[in-house]
């Protein structure tokens, strides 16, 4: 009995030790993912991370999010949508997305993307990863000035680095000239 209680209490040790999540291995640059509202000013990231900041309307800030507020209910459902489907009742064979008639499955990938192209296009939500890439893009502009001034301050410390030691170099020789002794006369 202790045995089985020792073994039970070693896995709910091991069990307890963690393990780093996938999401935190070393990468690329940390983005940080936010929906402001309004007015509200967008953070400021670091160096390594980058900020993408959705604005939305003011009189979003205190309410249910879009895509909690409608209902998939039959009930709520338009009667479009409805003549729509019984239109589709009859519909067998080849491309119909249906389980009778030959070649009745091969319209069911062809309906599948088509219903999420739809909700992709009806779609309210923030795109993040349009904004993401907006953002690299931005800071990707900005390398080749930034790389241009770096050079250009290199470039001066070289030169003014270079002035200083000539001038040391002349006054060692001309320090040489004068410790030379005088030719004795004739």
């Amino acid at each position: 009995m202790r045995a089985v209680i020792a073994s039970i209490a070693t896995v709910a040790a091991l069990a307890g030790l963690s393990v780093p999540a996938a999401s935190q291995d070393a990468g690329g640059e940390k983005v940080n993912q936010l929906i402001i509202y309004g007015d509200d000013p967008c953070p400021q990231g670091s160096a390594d991370e980058i900020v993408i900041c959705a604005r939305k309307d003011e009189g979003e800030r205190f309410r249910i999010p879009e895509s909690l507020r409608e209902s998939i209910s039959p009930q709520n459902e338009a009667w479009t949508n409805r003549v729509v489907a019984y239109e589709m009742v009859g519909r067998s064979g080849t491309m119909s997305c249906s389980p009778s008639g030959a070649g009745g499955w091969t319209g069911c990938a062809q309906k599948l993307i088509d219903t999420a192209y739809a909700e992709k296009r009806e779609g309210g939500d923030v795109r993040f990863s349009e904004l993401i890439a907006a953002e690299r893009a931005r800071r990707l502009s900005t390398l080749d000035a930034d790389a241009a001034e770096t050079q250009k301050r290199v470039e001066a410390l070289e030169k003014e680095y270079m002035e200083r030691q000539r001038q040391k170099d002349d006054a060692a020789a001309s320090s040489a000239e004068a410790n030379q002794p005088l030719p004795e006369p004739k």
